[in-house]
């Protein structure tokens, strides 16, 4: 039995992290976890699974908790995501809160030896170099759950790293795939909310309407694939049935499939190199399906992908800069402060006034990150 530390518990990757293994009680055991202001939703999985550590982000609810369940402890806050992280009567560390709070508890992790499944696109983004160095040093395994960077992982077992010849990453286009740039002016949060193919919280829901979700995943694929960025595309395919593909030197190319369910790539990160039944899901039919449909992306039509190639080409701290600005300015339509293309105007400005810091520290990444915010908020 393989015991485990889920990070944001009751987020949608969380969720489907739950779902697994519930699914499968002989194979897995939820030994901690860690919840945002979900209260509800945690006091539910501490009774079902009698979570050994729970974190949550306030010390409020961390105090009324620890009445209710004396049998399990209690932590809050940034610390109370380390604690869960490198909680020693765990296997494998599954991060899947968001935004650069997943950074520090990755890297004490892995520090610790855990197998790390990562969901959290932010922690390598902003210091891939240390976290790849890291799990190298450690010889901790870092299992994608990004169905994307799992389509590329499966597609790459048996395979030689001297045989790649590019990866292509495939885009469902998000939201607003059809529209021109110049029906976007005025969207709303609502529509952008409303994702064709996926179900997704509602950062990386805009992320993927603003096309910065699959920027965020080439920069990934950069530290987890170690290939240049200029071997690593983008292809828009609206069905999200083939996950990405590898293309080889012998121009064979082989892809992943399957229908759009995150569980998936979630247990094979949780049972690799095994695979386990996943009776719940849906199985793939080719023939109802009939036709697959692919478009070159437009760099000029989805600029936040320009600004990743850019800040990914760039390196240092530059990634660093594009995931706060991101992450600042999506905040800010989420509360209907700018409108949906300011987002991109937000993110170019704070990519244009950053000097680059090669091969940055930790600290130095994490002064970057907050002076990015404050910047981007004082644009506003």
């Amino acid at each position: 039995m393989k015991t485990i530390s889920l990070l944001g518990a009751t987020g949608s990757i969380g969720v489907q992290t739950i779902d697994i293994i519930r699914e499968h009680p002989e194979e897995f055991k939820l030994a901690a976890f860690s919840v945002g202001r979900n209260i509800e939703l945690a006091r539910k999985l501490i009774i079902e699974f009698k979570p050994l550590l729970v974190s949550v982000q306030d010390s409020g609810d961390c105090e009324a908790l620890k009445a209710e369940y004396p049998g399990t402890r209690f932590t809050f806050g940034n610390e109370g995501l380390i604690e869960v992280a490198v909680f020693d009567k765990s296997d494998i560390l599954v991060n899947a809160v968001l935004g650069s709070v997943g950074l520090h508890p990755t890297l004490q992790a892995i520090e610790c030896g855990k197998v790390i499944a990562i969901a959290n696109k932010e922690t390598l983004v902003t210091a891939g170099h240390l976290v790849i160095e890291a799990a190298k040093r450690n010889n901790v395994p870092l299992l994608p759950v990004d169905s994307e960077h799992s389509a590329i992982f499966q597609a790459l077992q048996g395979e030689m790293d001297k045989n790649i010849e590019r990866l292509i990453l495939t885009a469902s286009g998000g939201s607003f795939r059809d529209r021109t740039r110049a029906e976007l002016v005025d969207v709303t949060v609502e529509q952008a909310l409303n994702h064709p193919n996926w179900s997704m919280g509602a950062k990386i829901t805009i992320d993927s309407a603003t096309m910065m979700n699959k920027g965020l995943e080439v920069i990934e694929a950069h530290w987890l694939f170690g290939v240049p960025f200029e071997k690593i595309d983008v292809l828009l395919h609206k069905e999200s049935i083939i996950h990405s593909m590898v293309e080889f030197h012998d121009s064979s190319i082989i892809a992943q499939l399957g229908t759009p369910d995150m569980r998936v790539p979630i247990q094979f990160a949780l049972t690799y190199p095994d695979r386990l039944p996943l009776k719940s899901a849906n199985r793939l039919n080719l023939a109802q399906i009939g036709k697959l449909h692919f478009q070159e992306m437009d760099l000029k039509r989805f600029r936040c992908l320009e600004f990743a190639y850019y800040a990914g080409n760039k390196g240092g701290t530059m990634p660093t800069v594009l995931n706060a600005a991101n992450e600042a300015a999506v905040a800010k339509f989420l509360k209907g402060e700018i409108r949906f293309l300011q987002i991109e105007d937000l993110i170019e400005q704070a990519l244009n006034k950053h000097n680059v810091i090669e091969n940055p520290s930790l600290a130095i990444i994490e002064e970057v990150d907050k002076e990015t915010r404050q910047f981007v908020h004082s644009l506003l």
